[in-house]
């Protein structure tokens, strides 16, 4: 059974968590399917953004407990294997696409989905969406980063309320916070979500590549930042898009960008 699927169109790459009878809970299919499809498209350099979505109600409610109960029946010992075999490589893959991730949330989005979402680069959500932690509440930790992920995007204080008390935010909160960028209305969801990534996966790709790497080197003291802009600089400054921009804006033109 298809649990995710991808399109290209574009340069466009859309990701689609397609389990929508259990909410996308991450059973080992869709775990395997997600990493299979997320190394393939790293591997292809037509694209240019990644939209990750999800079908049904919910956009994923985490690890899908009936398959790990029996795993716990099976052999405590190793039922959270998961954790190394699929979620750290998963969340890995996630991180390192170049090229900007959009990711359109609708419904809840708990545990090891909120982690998944925290991996992408700008977040879009519905109006009734919610957001959680989820593991103290079945006696665990965290995993799929959130621990790194969840502190960096609200601050530890925030962070270890969240993950502490189990407590469940909404969208209106998600976006005071910072956790997501945008929140339209439900019924708008998808189209926004494909509008936002249609625009970047015709922006400056290359510009973006470096706008990512700074973000992710973003707790380097200010000798080293500035150093890594002026680097990136230096690079962006001999490409293509770059020339093309400038020209544009000095004729009043719109720029068309190649990804070059």
């Amino acid at each position: 059974m298809t649990t995710a699927t991808m399109e290209l169109s574009d340069g466009l790459a859309v990701l689609t968590l397609a389990r929508p009878a259990a909410s996308n809970a991450l059973d080992r299919a869709l775990k395997e399917g997600l990493l299979d499809a997320l190394r393939s498209l790293a591997a292809d350099d037509s694209v240019r953004a990644v939209l990750l979505r999800a079908e049904g109600r919910n956009f994923c409610v985490g690890q899908d407990l009936a398959e790990h109960v029996t795993a716990l029946d099976t052999d405590a010992a190793t039922a959270m294997a998961t954790v190394r075999e699929h979620y750290n490589p998963l969340i890995t893959a996630l991180a390192g696409i170049q090229v900007p991730v959009v990711v359109a949330i609708q419904g809840a989005c708990v545990g090891a989905g909120l982690g998944i979402a925290l991996a992408g680069d700008i977040r879009i959500s519905g109006r009734s969406s919610t957001f959680a932690t989820a593991f103290t509440g079945i006696g665990l930790a965290s995993d799929s980063g959130l621990s790194h992920s969840l502190a960096r995007a609200l601050g530890t204080a925030r962070a270890a309320g969240l993950m502490l008390l189990g407590d469940r935010i909404n969208a209106a909160r998600a976006l005071e916070w910072g956790l997501v960028h945008r929140v339209v209305d439900d019924s708008e969801l998808d189209t926004a979500a494909r509008e936002l990534a249609a625009r970047l996966a015709a922006g400056p790709t290359a510009a973006y590549r470096e706008v990512k790497a700074l973000l992710e080197r973003s707790d380097a003291d200010l000798a080293e930042t500035l150093e890594h802009e002026a680097n990136a600089q230096q690079r962006l400054g001999a490409s293509a898009d770059h020339r093309a921009a400038v020209t544009a804006f000095l004729s009043k033109t719109t720029p068309v960008f190649t990804g070059h």
